[in-house]
């Protein structure tokens, strides 16, 4: 028996269609020893899900590429939604029932069906695929769920927050607005009344939280979306300032592969290097991916961030030297 039953039927359906023999239920279901029910849910299902150009000749009694060009796909799939079916497959691995777990078992199982009649079974999915990350926060699962019914039922939450910059932490009452998965970790965009103004909080620096039962008007999109991604990175804000990199011809060639931001300009240099131009609201971000590439690439611009820069490699060279 074949791994993928029904991806060998579809590929040997595809093959006597090329050779106009016109192929039927029948043909198919002699073929493989399969009821001609689930014969003609094949073919059925290799016009619609593969869109394939397929009519039925009734004189020849049996199908035809209407299009000779066609190929069938030997993996019908974006890499959109390969990360999506992978990303699903985890969360069916981890969801234990509680807040939408019911749901998102449900809408998991919906793809993997899916992609079984595609030829990617469970198993081999596992085997030849998988998505990961590291150096992310994750959030407590309480914590998590406060937040979401804050931001559904539009209610005002509560939280003890702790900041590793100033070691201090604040209680805040907040409007909870949007919430964001950013490099593996949840922050929430949220009007913050201690500061009588918008902020991001990410949600493992949360210690307690508490839901209050006063609701809040929903402040309009155009207020918080410059927090989204106006800029580079997680640090947003109304003003960003244009950061131009220079990158050696030994690093290019893995940056021109990357974006960066989507409003990025890269312009090539005549010793085969590169120029990478984006918007940047704070240094903080940036200034740690300069870093990673130390030698191999030059702020250009702006002075401050070249200062900020040196003065950090200042630092590092009275550890190392």
């Amino acid at each position: 028996m074949a791994t993928f039953p029904q991806l060998e039927r579809f590929l040997w359906f595809d093959g006597r269609l090329r050779g106009k023999h016109f192929p039927n239920a029948s043909h198919l279901a002699a073929e493989f020893e399969i009821s001609p029910k689930t014969a003609q849910r094949d073919i059925t299902l290799y016009r619609d899900r593969l869109q394939a150009p397929i009519a039925y000749h009734a004189a020849r009694r049996g199908y035809y590429y209407t299009r000779a060009s066609f190929e069938l796909p030997r993996l019908p799939a974006t890499q959109e939604e390969l990360l999506a079916l992978l990303i699903a497959r985890r969360l069916l691995q981890s969801t234990a029932g509680g807040f939408f777990g019911e749901a998102i078992r449900g809408f998991s199982l919906k793809l993997r069906d899916t992609a079984t009649t595609l030829g990617l079974d469970d198993t081999r999915l596992g085997e030849a695929f998988s998505a990961s990350w590291h150096g992310h926060s994750p959030a407590s699962g309480k914590i998590f769920q406060g937040v979401v019914e804050g931001l559904v039922q539009n209610r005002l939450i509560e939280i003890a927050y702790h900041s590793p910059g100033s070691r201090e932490t604040t209680r805040r009452l907040v409007e909870p607005h949007h919430l964001q998965h950013y490099m593996g970790s949840w922050v929430l965009i949220a009007w913050c009344r201690l500061r009588a103004d918008w902020r991001k909080f990410h949600l493992a620096r949360i210690a307690v939280l508490s839901l209050h039962d006063e609701t809040f008007r929903a402040r309009p999109r155009s207020e918080w979306a410059p927090l989204l991604d106006a800029a580079f990175g997680i640090f947003q804000g109304p003003a960003a300032i244009p950061v131009t990199l220079r990158f050696t011809p030994f690093r290019a060639r893995w940056v021109r592969e990357q974006l960066w931001h989507p409003a990025q300009e890269v312009r090539p240099t005549p010793d085969g290097g590169l120029e990478l131009s984006f918007p940047v609201a704070d240094f903080r971000e940036v200034r740690m991916m300069i870093l990673q590439f130390g030698a191999d690439v030059e702020v250009l611009s702006p002075k401050a961030l070249w200062e900020e820069v040196r003065e950090e490699v200042a630092r590092m060279k009275e550890l190392y030297f």
